[in-house]
């Protein structure tokens, strides 16, 4: 079952990602420390929000992908990267010129990074926001 615009219109602005993935954790990091003004909320695909906004999708899609929430709608893979590059300062909102390359492309791109992340870049036995010792401009960022 898909969420309506109206049900994800309580959800603005949030990134959903794989909070076991360590690939993920470290680009919300970079995220939150280069994002322009402070409009980007973050809640992990293991959690309860996750699970909630991502309902009736099969649980390999929901962990295969990152998901932003914006204005009512659901973006992933890649489009959901270049929905968040708006909110990045400079150099990095510049990113969004990808556009110009088809989703198609774009996207089978980041599949192959997605499937080969653990392998790459590990994997943590807990999931972040449920282990947060973080300051707390970081954790003021969270939602469960």
């Amino acid at each position: 079952m898909k969420k309506n615009y109206y049900e994800l219109q309580q959800y603005n602005n949030v990134i959903l990602f794989d909070g076991v993935c360590n690939l993920c954790n470290v680009s919300v990091d970079f995220i939150i420390a280069r994002e322009r003004g402070n409009n980007l909320h973050f809640a992990s695909l293991q959690s309860a929000l996750g699970k909630s906004v991502l309902e009736g999708m099969s649980e390999d899609t929901q962990l295969d992908s990152i998901f932003f929430c914006k204005d009512g709608r659901l973006f992933s893979e890649s489009e959901a990267v270049l929905q968040i590059c708006y909110f990045m300062k400079r150099p990095w909102r510049w990113l969004v010129i990808f556009r110009i390359i088809p989703v198609k492309q774009r996207d089978k791109v980041y599949q192959w990074v997605s499937r080969n992340r653990y392998r790459w870049f590990g994997k943590r036995d807990i999931c972040r926001t449920t282990n947060l010792v973080e300051n707390e401009k970081i954790l003021s960022k969270f939602i469960s």
